[in-house]
């Protein structure tokens, strides 16, 4: 009499025929069902609202020059200002998340070009000073040319102040952002054009805002479309992105850049009142953008459905079928179809 065939003897019996899978995929579970991965001990409040500063204040910067190059004076001052107040709350909500303010100090013993923390420790401790130097000087109307030169250095720096939070984020081993790791820096950069615009449709008169207008338009079309792609790609984790606080935060930036770049571009030139309704809703949907995504992380890294299934999808043998998330969910839920 032969023993019955252990589940360990084979992986899997093959036809003769074929590759069909003769013995049942395995269904999904995890340990009582903990989560797989430790989701980040960042506070809300905290680091997105840093995501959400440092994109204003670098963007800002970016806007600032480009004013002062056309002679647009008060928008020009106004975006000097508010990014170094941008800076310097979004530099507060990091120490504040970190415990201690010595711990930002220490991210500076040393330069790690592979480490995004490292070097954005370095692109804050270089961007605030200029943003300092350029909005004390643009206040003060004194050292016209030290004030230019920061301006410049600022406007430099300020791209990548405005993004690199993307790949901070998508360094980590959170499903929902290092899934989209080659969307969300474009996603920051539109968000970050988003708040921008809207917090110049604030400041400055309508006469100055040409520009910012269609900056506007672009930036809410921008984030739109990188929303989209960031969630084709991810599959059955783009979930996170629609369910949820995520879901209504990031559906709430949607309606709201939307409308705040429609009300610029068809009224913002005519109304101040318009222009500053529209303001102030770019500023709100690139708020909710940064924390919708922040929410969808977290999400994402708590469901170790999320951290599994996709890992088991790419190691897939060639030729063979591929996992079913309706039955490797813990839960037994369809994934949404994606309609982006």
């Amino acid at each position: 009499m032969t023993r019955p065939e252990r589940p360990g003897d084979r992986r899997a019996r093959r036809s003769r025929k074929g590759e069909e899978l003769m013995v049942p995929r395995a269904e999904f579970d995890s340990y009582y069902g903990r989560p797989v991965i430790k989701a980040p001990s960042w506070s809300a409040r905290d680091i997105a609202g840093y995501f959400f500063l440092g994109g204003l204040a670098g963007a800002g910067s970016v806007l600032a020059a480009g004013a002062q190059l056309t002679g647009r004076t008060t928008l020009a001052r106004g975006m000097k200002v508010s990014s170094l107040a941008a800076v310097s709350l979004s530099t507060a909500a990091l120490v504040h998340d970190l415990g201690r303010p010595a711990r930002f100090g220490n991210m500076l013993r040393v330069i790690k070009p592979t480490s995004p923390m490292s070097v954005g420790s370095w692109l804050l401790s270089g961007y605030g000073p200029a943003a300092g130097i350029a909005a004390v000087c643009a206040v003060g109307g004194r050292l016209p040319r030290a004030g230019a030169a920061a301006t410049a250095a600022a406007a430099v720096l300020g791209p990548a102040v405005a993004t690199y939070t993307a790949v901070l984020a998508a360094d980590t081993a959170v499903p929902a952002w290092h899934g989209a790791h080659r969307e969300l820096p474009y996603l920051f950069a539109a968000s970050a054009t988003a708040a921008a615009s809207g917090m110049a449709l604030v400041l400055a008169p309508p006469r100055e805002t040409a520009p910012v207008r269609c900056a506007a338009v672009l930036a809410a079309a921008a984030d739109a479309a990188a929303s989209r792609a960031a969630k084709r790609r991810l599959g059955m984790v783009a979930e996170t992105y629609r369910e949820g606080r995520a879901g209504r935060l990031l559906h709430g930036a949607e309606l709201l850049l939307g409308a705040g770049a429609v009300t610029a571009a068809l009224a913002g030139r005519r109304s101040r009142a318009a222009a500053v309704a529209a303001g102030l809703a770019l500023l709100a949907g690139s708020a909710c953008t940064r924390f919708g995504i922040f929410a969808a992380g977290i999400a994402s890294a708590e469901d170790p459905a999320y951290t599994v299934v996709p890992q088991r999808a790419t190691k897939e043998p060639s030729g063979g079928p591929g996992p079913d998330p309706a039955t490797a969910r813990p839960d037994g839920r369809e994934p949404p179809q994606s309609t982006d």
